[in-house]
């Protein structure tokens, strides 16, 4: 807990979705936040007498929950949205991977800001990026990746990824944007000793993230699980994304992606895959039995055609499944609040239809999820005194929300709901819609500057 010095914000008026346990809501209610800590949370107004009060915020019109917790993107595709729109899995790799393979440390950077601006402005206050693609001689890409979060302020998880599986031996990336065995994984555990933060209040975590299947060797993704455990750290990965993949993983390893994950030491809490969306009952009981978590990704699953994952049947099973925007260049849009609605209407397209998920799980996938698969739902994902101070406030009594009586059902079920303010570690990164780490025009301009530099590149290559 907060000591009783910390400077204190006091919230009230407000309706409010704890997301704790037993979904404690509030009609009207308060949060005290002390230091980098929630101290109190409840019906009515704040108790009396709070001493070092800094600041009081009448959040009248407002829903405060969670803040929102982002389990799978590819920060550097922000500077190749827009391409290769009407391609499944496999041809989207197979037409983007040469740009990518051309990504620099200052493209990487700035491509990184353009991702978590576009994320913290919309609610997001814990993110991740599965960065796996490290060209040679492209400079320190993980480093620019950690300063770009610490800039806009966001708590951040890097899963540092690898691929050594190219064209040459029939994978999909081209031969100079892989890395060897033994340099993936010296890199990946200089990185987790560099960067990886396993403190209660951490702003910085390193996870190791060999790619996926079809772009990783059998050695790299078992010594990549090795090494994770004996670092201490999660483990993150593709898996089972497609029809292709299992196809793939059919002939090249006998046996189907669950299967082959279980084999290489890839099921246990300590992991989570992004996608799952080709899961057998054999599949989702392996996940619930091993408590693997999934990064469920229904906007990009659907750009990409991959198909529906059942995660309503994830989570009877036990499976821990959180949100992920996914790569800008298969989820344009780049945010995270609208993955709450994306995620219920998709689902109610499959085999459980309208009962497939609720406002409330929806809810719960994007905060409390999402840091179970983090590994990190003892320190955010709901609003309990303790907790960090990572929490958001929108805004529902404007045209777009005010007609609805329930605050969850509107911000899921309605238009994204503007942020009125966003706080990270107690500290507040957005106001009004607008952030407050850094310059949104700036960073607009610079990113444009990115992608057009690159796409030059690509062109003369």
């Amino acid at each position: 807990m907060a000591p009783s010095a910390a400077q204190r914000t006091v919230i009230e008026n407000c309706a409010i979705a704890t997301v704790d346990a037993g979904d404690t809501e509030y009609a009207s209610g308060h949060l005290v936040l002390a230091g980098n800590r929630i101290e109190s949370v409840g019906a009515g107004k704040a108790p009396e007498g709070l001493e070092n009060v800094v600041r009081r915020i009448d959040a009248t019109g407002h829903l405060a929950t969670p803040g929102l917790v982002n389990t799978h993107h590819h920060f550097y595709q922000w500077i190749t949205r827009g391409l290769a729109t009407d391609h499944n899995l496999f041809n989207w790799l197979v037409a983007l991977y040469p740009t990518w393979a051309r990504i620099d440390e200052q493209m990487t950077y700035t491509a990184a800001q353009g991702s978590l601006a576009m994320m913290a402005r919309g609610g997001v206050t814990t993110a991740m990026d599965h960065h796996y693609v490290y060209p040679h001689g492209s400079g320190d890409l993980s480093g620019s990746i950690i300063r770009a979060a610490a800039g806009m302020g966001v708590r951040f998880t890097l899963a540092r990824g690898s691929m050594d599986r190219s064209e040459k031996d029939g994978g999909l990336p081209p031969d100079f944007a892989v890395e060897t065995l033994e340099g993936a994984l010296a890199a990946t555990e200089e990185t987790v000793k560099q960067h990886h933060d396993a403190s209660f209040d951490a702003m910085t975590q390193v996870a190791v993230a060999p790619c996926s299947p079809f772009s990783v060797s059998t050695e790299l993704m078992r010594e990549g699980a090795e090494l994770a455990r004996r670092l201490g750290v999660r483990l993150h990965t593709h898996g089972s994304e497609t029809v292709e993949e299992e196809k793939f993983c059919h002939e090249l390893f006998g046996m189907g992606p669950t299967d082959y994950f279980e084999s290489t030491g890839w099921l246990g809490e300590d992991v989570w895959m992004a996608h799952c969306v080709h899961m057998t009952d054999s599949d989702i009981a392996a996940f619930g039995r091993t408590k693997t978590g999934v990064a469920h990704c229904p906007s990009s699953n659907a750009r990409l055609a991959a198909g529906i994952a059942r995660v309503p049947d994830m989570l009877r099973a036990g499976v821990p499944v959180g949100l992920g925007v996914d790569g800008t260049a298969s989820n344009e849009s780049g945010e995270l609040h609208t993955e709450l609605r994306n995620a219920l209407l998709i689902n109610r397209l499959g085999a459980h239809r309208e009962a497939a998920l609720n406002a409330r799980q929806a809810l719960r996938l994007g905060t409390h999820g999402g840091a179970q698969v983090l590994g990190r739902a003892d320190q955010i994902g709901s609003l309990e005194p303790g907790k960090l101070a990572d929490l958001v406030l929108w805004k529902m009594d404007t045209l777009a929300h005010a007609s609805i009586a329930d605050p969850v059902t509107a911000l899921v079920f309605g238009a994204a709901a503007p942020v009125t303010a966003s706080f990270v570690d107690g500290r507040q990164i957005v106001e009004n819609g607008r952030l407050l780490t850094v310059d949104e025009d700036a960073v607009a301009a610079t990113t444009r500057a990115e992608a057009q530099r690159l796409a030059r590149i690509a062109a003369q290559a």
